[in-house]
């Protein structure tokens, strides 16, 4: 069965192509009775024909898409509740978001060759080969401040999250500290950059090196983490992220060793579970609707002609303490 037409449209309502293409594209200038404009608009209603993206992006030279190229990360709340903050925020700009994960294995300059995109926003570094061939195409290219095109910027906030951990448990009398990364190689240089921070923190305060332990998702492991943590007699433990912490405090309930009284946690992102742990689970919120709000603006900026790749975000972290802690 073929796709719906414009000539299926123009027959249905006895117009020609052309005056389907002046109704459905809302061409300025035409003069068209508002009449045939109704009856031109049931038809295409009625058929489900819509007109085609890479036909209007052809006849214009642009399209209403911004590509937003996802590394290799996990998935989980965070990444989609900026996901959906940014398309919202660029949706209020008349423009629309398409991601593209990298899991995928298909090459970049595929993708944007085969979509015309008018921005592309890189959270990891692009090719130099791929950034030169998108800017000789006219689509204009994005660094957020988490992509390696920007490295201090990435660096610099995720160290600012371990620290901002670190202190917090220090400040509360939560010492020695101990650090749960994750096992997920894909969040290697987040979790590298954190327990840096976190590793800094105690050597200023004069404590010793956080013990670290790697925790897979599992109630087994997380009760292994916390009998290593309450050998060395750790009173404080930072997470990589709040699915980490709520595996700590899991492990914690499980030992009966009660939280935050015998093992206080701090967890990264301030997900909607961590209100409903038992105790509430106190964590850094990396504010994600200012940093989609940030990257909406710096990719109006650039159609704008105003470049600002590598523009640090505003300071987004934020403390947030309940129970746990």
């Amino acid at each position: 069965m073929h796709g719906v037409t414009s000539a299926d449209v123009a027959r249905d309502s006895g117009v020609s192509r052309t005056t389907v293409s002046y109704v459905l594209n809302d061409t300025p200038g035409v003069r068209v009775s508002e009449e045939t404009r109704a009856r031109v608009r049931a038809s295409a209603d009625r058929l489900g024909y819509h007109p085609s993206v890479a036909a209007r992006t052809l006849r214009t030279g642009r399209s209403d898409l911004v590509l937003y190229v996802l590394p290799d990360w996990p998935l989980g709340p965070a990444v989609d509740t900026l996901l959906d903050r940014l398309a919202g925020a660029l949706a209020e700009r008349g423009l629309s978001l398409l991601v593209h994960h990298a899991r995928s294995g298909r090459p970049l300059h595929e993708l944007w060759r085969a979509v015309t995109p008018r921005a592309v926003v890189g959270l990891q570094a692009f090719s130099a080969r791929d950034r030169d061939a998108m800017r000789r195409a006219g689509i204009h290219v994005v660094a957020s401040s988490i992509s390696g095109d920007v490295p201090d910027v990435f660096a610099a906030t995720q160290q600012g999250i371990g620290r901002l951990q670190a202190r917090h448990l220090i400040d509360r009398g939560h010492t020695p500290l101990g650090y749960a990364a994750p096992t997920d190689p894909r969040v290697r240089a987040f979790a590298e950059l954190r327990l840096a921070g976190v590793q800094a923190v105690c050597e200023e305060a004069g404590l010793p090196a956080p013990v670290v332990v790697p925790l897979e998702l599992a109630q087994g492991a997380a009760r292994a983490a916390v009998r290593t943590w309450r050998e060395a007699a750790v009173a404080g433990v930072a997470a990589y992220n709040d699915d980490v912490a709520l595996a700590v405090q899991a492990g914690a309930r499980a030992e009966g060793v009660p939280c935050p009284d015998g093992l206080a946690v701090v967890g990264v992102d301030d997900i909607p579970a961590a209100r409903f742990a038992v105790p509430a689970l106190s964590t850094v919120s990396q504010s994600l609707d200012t940093q989609a709000e940030h990257l909406a603006a710096a990719v109006v900026a650039a159609l704008d002609g105003s470049e600002s790749d590598g523009e640090a975000l505003p300071d987004t972290l934020d403390l947030v303490q309940r129970g746990s802690t």
